[in-house]
């Protein structure tokens, strides 16, 4: 069986171009990326006939998954990116740099700002990975966002796939799984 990865076309809307801002500029960047059209580009499926295709039910993966795959979605929420949330709401200017760094710290460490923990992420990805399992017999592919790719990954692994290390996920890159 073999399991391919994609993360969305690249999000329109870049990063904050301010070095500093305050946590309510934050929210508002994070709320002009999930509305953002993305930049739609050609992906290479390795020429692998997909039998089935999941897709996060985020905007930007749905159309990404509708552009590369001829056939039906099966749309789910347990593709869908862990989401964020800045743990600190005075309205000081801090550098951009480190709302990632200080939101991932917070989640990594289950603080009570961040809505879904690691093992609530980890189970939602191995309860797809059961679906997946249970549903196909050939080769699905996947369409989700960069952070649940790798702890997707890892439940992969876990269960005898093989397959590349990814860091950061490209976008728009197939990520081949293999179980033979």
């Amino acid at each position: 069986m073999k399991i391919g990865m994609v993360r969305h076309f690249k999000v329109k809307r870049g990063y904050p171009t301010e070095k500093w801002i305050t946590p309510s500029e934050f929210d508002q960047w994070l709320k002009e990326y999930e509305a953002s059209d993305v930049e739609e580009t050609d992906v290479d499926l390795g020429g692998i006939n997909w039998n089935t295709c999941y897709s996060s039910t985020v905007r930007r993966a749905e159309y990404t998954a509708g552009k590369i795959y001829r056939g039906d979605l099966i749309r789910t929420d347990d593709l869908r990116e862990i989401p964020v949330y800045p743990f600190f709401k005075r309205d000081i200017k801090i550098p951009m740099i480190l709302y990632p760094l200080c939101i991932r710290t917070a989640w990594f460490f289950n603080h009570k700002s961040q809505l879904e923990r690691r093992t609530d992420v980890e189970m939602r990805v191995s309860k797809i990975v059961d679906r997946i399992l249970e549903e196909n017999k050939e080769n699905a592919l996947i369409v989700s966002h960069g952070g649940l790719m790798m702890f997707m990954r890892k439940e992969l692994i876990k269960r005898g796939f093989k397959g590349p290390r990814l860091g950061r996920p490209e976008n728009a890159k197939l990520y081949l799984f293999e179980k033979r």
